[in-house]
């Protein structure tokens, strides 16, 4: 069967009629388009599929009407729903369940939990606690820090000194390494050149911070040298970061002429210098 829709807002419908889906009162075939009456409602909408024997039609007012064959029952003419929109219509009564109308899927994107934790930093306006760096400020959100971050949620806790103020100054760490470490909280990323990655490793070590600790060590390695890879080692050696310490003792080995010539390299305190000759010698550095 068919449906149109007149500029004037008339529906007139022809075709089958076997369930009364033309809503002429009846169920007798048209061959030509009949005027299908709706009580002078004006229609803006008309809804019909060649795979169902239904009908649905929508007022200027917001009114949704239906007719044909309905979970068995035969309407023959329009009957007035509480539906808000033709689409409803079929998705409650048409047999087998069609849509009259392509689908059509809108792809709005919002954001993610990170990326709105990663707005929400350093937010003077939302944040509630704020630590004080090399005279600059760092705005955070405490909820934030005691999920993410086992060091501030025991920090947090009645019986510390910080509980209950609004700002904290931090003197052991700089203010990049520090603020790199809070926005790491938010964001799960680290943003820092390799050569500041160091002062990062060293407050992962001291918070604790297994997996900041391991993103710092992939950073560091990065940008490993012969010229620093005698003090990279020191470091790795001193924060006990095991895989960064053996991979700068094979860079070291790769490069001994070069790293033993450099001023880093003459900076290793006696024991680690001593437990580098140790591992070098075993590794056969000097055979000849």
């Amino acid at each position: 069967h068919t449906l149109a829709l007149s500029d004037e807002g008339s529906l007139f419908s022809w075709g089958a009629n076997s369930y009364g889906q033309l809503g002429t009162g009846n169920k007798a075939n048209q061959v030509s388009p009949s005027k299908v009456p709706m009580n002078g409602e004006r229609m803006v909408e008309i809804a019909a599929s060649h795979y169902a024997h239904i009908s649905a039609a929508m007022s200027e007012t917001g009114k949704v009407f239906m007719w044909g064959q309905c979970r068995g029952q035969s309407l023959t003419s329009p009957m007035l729903t509480k539906f808000t929109c033709t689409d409803d219509v079929f998705s409650a009564f048409s047999s087998p369940l069609v849509t009259w109308r392509t689908y059509t899927i809108d792809h709005v994107k919002g954001f993610s939990i990170i990326e709105s934790l990663s707005k929400a930093f350093d937010d003077p306006i939302t944040s509630d606690i704020k630590f004080t760096v090399e005279g600059r400020d760092i705005h955070v959100h405490k909820s934030v820090l005691k999920i993410r971050c086992e060091h501030f949620s025991s920090m947090f806790q009645s019986c510390w000194d910080e509980d209950g103020r609004n700002s904290i100054e931090v003197s052991q760490f700089s203010y990049a390494v520090y603020k790199a470490f809070l926005q790491y909280l938010y964001t799960d990323q680290v943003n820092l050149k390799p050569e500041e990655a160091i002062g990062l490793l060293d407050l992962a070590n001291a918070y604790c911070e297994a997996s900041l600790k391991r993103m710092c060590e992939q950073i560091i390695k990065k940008g490993i040298t012969t010229e620093n890879v005698a003090m990279l080692y020191a470091a790795a050696v001193k924060f006990e970061a095991k895989e960064l310490e053996d991979f700068c003792f094979r860079f070291a080995l790769n490069h001994m002429t070069a790293v033993v010539q450099t001023q880093a390299f003459s900076q290793l305190d006696d024991s680690v210098l001593k437990e580098f000759i140790r591992k070098a010698a075993i590794a056969g550095a000097f055979k000849y």
